[in-house]
């Protein structure tokens, strides 16, 4: 067997329609048509190929952590996903400098899963 790339990442969320806000309009990622599921959930692009699907009706804690769970998003700069999450008012945790250079930020869901926003060069 080849893989040829990650696909998509799955969320089970609480509430979808905050999740769908913050995802649509918050972080803004362009949305996706679903399949018609016999359960509610929304889908998102991430990047060229990517996709992220929410799935609604967690009922169980999140465990997520920077060092633990998470997704990473790449972008071309850090100094300007810094300055979007300052125009959105988004918490995060001021950029860090891995020891490979690469450059990170983290930053929560509403359902409190990690999600870093990473500048590798």
């Amino acid at each position: 067997m080849k893989f040829l790339a990650l696909n998509h990442i799955a969320l089970h969320v609480a509430d979808l329609e905050k999740s769908i806000f913050f995802y649509e309009h918050i972080l803004e990622l362009p949305s996706l048509p679903r399949p018609a599921f016999d359960f509610a959930g929304a889908w998102f692009r991430l990047g060229k190929d990517q996709e992220l699907h929410l799935i609604a009706g967690r009922l169980a804690e999140v465990n997520a952590h920077s060092r633990g769970n998470h997704f990473a998003l790449s972008v071309s700069s850090i100094q300007e996903a810094e300055e979007f999450l300052k125009r959105k008012k988004v918490s995060y945790q001021v950029p860090k400098q891995r020891p490979d250079g690469v450059w990170q930020i983290f930053l929560q869901d509403p359902d409190g899963y990690y999600i870093e926003i990473c500048e590798i060069k």
